[in-house]
């Protein structure tokens, strides 16, 4: 099976050519905005970071950033940075030709002269970067050359009931094919990770297994906070879910049953094929964020209740076996997982057509959340700003 896309001087194959407008922190977030709504092509996003932090905090920024730039949805990216933050431009450049060797320009706002003086000249660099991105035609290529990521979010009783296994049943399906699956959201693994560990390749990936869930369990105890007061939320458990393992024993069937290739650190390069995960927390944007810095083209993202999520840089397709919301959301939800749970479609059927829509999506088709224009993020954190 195949797809369509784009070829990349790095050797990765992108399903979209998006040039990317990257705001080095916060405080050039504003400039990239504008920016971006002047050359047709261009993305963007709210970067919240980049300054005021300590080194761990920022490392997880500029391995976003450099992965954003890096991903093979991207043709090109003009980076704008302030020019005092912490994410220095030197810094942030490093990071992204350690990552790829796509076309790259820079603006510094304080050198450059001011927001005016900083918006001209980005837009020209990003509009020259647009008519050569014009110019790339897609050509054909197997559905081995796709990283797909999966996360669940706004969860009810049907989540682990139909939408994740069939998730599960498509991730399987991408590994038969030499694809890559990413399972993520490391805080909903709690209370089921020994089954996880069980599909471990080796004893060094199931030790990283049981790590990522101890880690980030103490990591919240030592602020006097507990993982299970904030997780489920007050929405999974108006939908039913009772209990964090109760959910996270729905969340694991995202990663089907293929042996667990590797644990790879949030938001850095994923580099196995197969099955693999990601230490994501378990919020949606952020989590989805992560699994797109290290190199995913595509997330698909189940859930109960309904949500609107998106990415600037990956089309994210909504899936769904609540049929009233898949009804009542239409307008964001992409896939109708519900006729499992009624007995008119098997579990096959639509792990077919499931597979069908992600090779339709990487060859161009636009999923609900990009047709909205939907692109929030977040980015993971150690700690509090300093």
């Amino acid at each position: 099976m195949n797809f369509y896309g784009y070829k990349r001087p790095d050797g990765k194959v992108g399903i979209r050519n998006h040039i990317l407008i990257l705001p080095a922190s916060v405080c050039a977030s504003d400039t990239t905005r504008i920016v971006a709504s002047q050359v047709e092509g261009a993305v963007t996003f709210n970067n919240q970071n980049g300054c005021s932090q300590v080194a761990s905090d920022q490392q997880f920024t500029m391995d976003v950033m450099a992965g954003f730039a890096a991903n093979p949805n991207i043709y090109g990216t003009v980076v704008i940075s302030l020019g005092c933050e912490n994410c220095q431009m030197d810094l942030v450049t490093k990071a992204i030709e350690e990552r790829t060797n796509k076309p790259l320009k820079t603006v510094i706002i304080q050198e450059a002269g001011g927001t005016l003086k900083t918006i001209e000249k980005a837009v020209r660099y990003a509009k020259e970067m647009a008519e050569e991105a014009s110019m790339l035609r897609r050509g054909e290529f197997p559905i081995s050359e796709l990283i797909v990521g999966t996360e669940c979010g706004g969860s009810d009783p049907t989540s682990g009931l139909a939408s994740n296994p069939l998730v599960g049943a498509l991730s399987d399906r991408l590994v038969e094919h030499g694809a890559t699956s990413i399972l993520s959201e490391t805080t909903e693994f709690i209370g089921a990770e020994h089954i996880l560990a069980r599909r471990a390749k080796n004893e060094q990936v199931r030790d990283r297994i049981y790590d990522i869930v101890h880690r980030y369990e103490k990591a919240l105890q030592l602020v006097g906070e507990e993982v299970r007061e904030g997780n489920p939320s007050p929405g999974n458990k108006a939908g039913g879910l009772t209990t964090l393992e109760e959910k996270s024993l729905g969340c694991i069937h995202k990663g089907g049953h293929s042996v667990i290739n590797a644990v790879f650190d949030y938001a850095k390069p994923v580099t196995e094929r197969g099955l693999v995960i990601m230490d994501t927390p378990g919020n949606d944007p952020s989590s989805v964020a992560g699994m797109i810095a290290g190199g995913a083209q595509i997330v698909v993202f189940t859930t109960g209740r309904g949500t609107p999520t998106g990415n600037p840089i990956a089309p994210v397709i909504k899936i769904t076996g609540n049929k009233i919301t898949y009804k009542n959301m239409e307008d964001n939800m992409d896939f109708d997982a519900s006729p499992v749970i009624y007995g008119t479609k098997t579990m096959d059927e639509l792990a077919d057509e499931l597979l069908g829509k992600v090779v339709e999506t990487a060859s161009g088709k636009l999923s609900k959340a990009e047709s909205l224009g939907y692109m929030e993020i977040a980015i993971a954190r150690v700690c509090n700003y300093v």
